[in-house]
């Protein structure tokens, strides 16, 4: 027994001792979070990216394992700003049965489903807003793929999402039933600073508040909170460290989001010229979710507004309404609608990586960010198509998906 544990132990010591994996990426060219490089290669060393440049200027130590990449391009792993990995797409199962009627330990089976899809599909981070009935579901699939339990991308997580009360569902039911909702119901500032706490306490990355919503008498879109209780969400959440953001369809309900100190508006649907000028002026990004919804001259004429304007826009597609793995349309979309395939790309990578507070670890080619890095045959500042094939996934300098 005792000649079985030194074995033991001395496998252990000697796996811990062992030095990192060096790996030498060698495509064509690098987007490397702004700009094209042509024949730049990648060094990886363990979970880090050691050294990117000219092949010529980037040596790799012996025993380097290379990865031709011929004719392809290497980019920092997208990032996904507005997912909800919780939900499937509503042609399967309706948000009602999805959230009133789907057992959570089923929701949370599929969800794992999700999470591979996604990275698979080059997302390798991802904000995901609301658990939409899901409890605190998101912060036990952060913890399970960080302990490597599950393959996914990196998660930023809301929890369950803060709704005034009675504008949010399940709807459908009798006035005399008390259903569970979609997410946290709140009123007046004292029950916000109290539900944003406990959110943050159960492990929210971030807090998503509902400045607007469908419950107009028309059932149509109107705001919810006033400025000063949004304003009480932002100021409690800042005191921790971290940001808000915000689901507003309407002009008024992006004005008080805005004006309270969100920090990015979801959707924006109903913003105009003025609507985006205000929230560049107070540093406000916008993730548009083109993806969903109608594909409108209203849809193209806002998402122009918002470029004109100069506004920060990062990508972010309201995944989950259709099916995960397929998020590379928001950046289709995001082209077809008047974005250069460039931009497209730094919304995906360094501008997201910067508004959500991660610029220190992700969204560029860059030595001593993570080696999150993926690969697509072709030039997607040329096709952003290319996106919807990508041949080559890594996530922290482990592979997962091999050309």
């Amino acid at each position: 027994m005792r000649l079985l544990f030194f074995l033991f132990t001395a496998a252990l010591l000697a796996a811990q001792t062992l030095p990192p994996a060096v790996t030498l990426l060698k495509p064509a060219r690098i987007f490397d979070g702004e700009a094209i490089h042509e024949n730049w290669v990648v060094l990886v060393r363990g979970d880090r990216i050691e050294a990117a440049g000219p092949a010529a200027d980037v040596r790799a130590t012996e025993g380097a394992k290379t990865i031709e990449l011929p004719g392809a391009t290497v980019l920092p792993g997208l990032i996904e700003a507005h997912s909800h990995v919780l939900l499937h797409p509503y042609n399967e199962t309706s948000w009602n049965d999805q959230v009133a009627r789907e057992p959570l330990a089923l929701r949370v089976a599929r969800a794992t489903n999700h999470l591979r899809a996604t990275l698979l599909a080059g997302f390798t981070t991802i904000r995901d807003l609301g658990t939409e009935g899901a409890g605190y579901a998101d912060v036990g699939l952060k913890q399970a793929v960080e302990q490597n339990i599950i393959p996914g991308p990196r998660m930023l997580v809301a929890t369950r999402a803060i709704v005034a009360t009675g504008t949010y569902g399940p709807k459908g039911y009798g006035p005399e039933w008390t259903v569970p909702q979609g997410a946290e119901e709140a009123s007046g500032v004292p029950d916000l600073i109290r539900v944003t706490r406990d959110q943050i306490g159960r492990g929210a990355d971030w807090v998503k508040v509902y400045a607007d919503y469908r419950w107009g008498a028309q059932h149509e879109a109107a705001p919810t909170f006033s400025i000063e209780e949004i304003q009480a969400v932002v100021e409690t959440a800042r005191s921790s460290h971290r940001g808000v953001s915000a689901h507003a369809a309407t002009a008024e309900g992006m004005w008080r989001a805005t004006l309270a100190g969100v920090e990015t508006i979801e959707h924006g649907y109903g913003g105009d010229a003025a609507t985006f000028k205000l929230m560049k002026e107070h540093s406000v990004a916008l993730v548009p979710t083109l993806a969903v919804g109608p594909r409108d001259a209203a849809r193209k004429a806002m998402f122009k507004a918002a470029i004109d304007s100069g506004v920060t826009i990062i990508a972010g597609s309201d995944v989950g309404v259709f099916p995960h793995g397929t998020e590379a349309l928001e950046l289709q979309l995001m082209v077809d609608y008047g974005m250069a395939p460039a931009a497209a790309l730094n919304s995906a990578t360094a501008t997201s990586a910067r508004v959500l507070h991660m610029e220190k670890e992700i969204g560029r080619v860059q030595p001593g960010l993570f080696a999150d890095l993926i690969a697509v045959e072709g030039d997607p500042t040329k096709d952003i198509g290319t996106l919807r094939n990508v041949t080559f996934v890594m996530k922290g300098g482990a592979i997962a998906k091999a050309p």
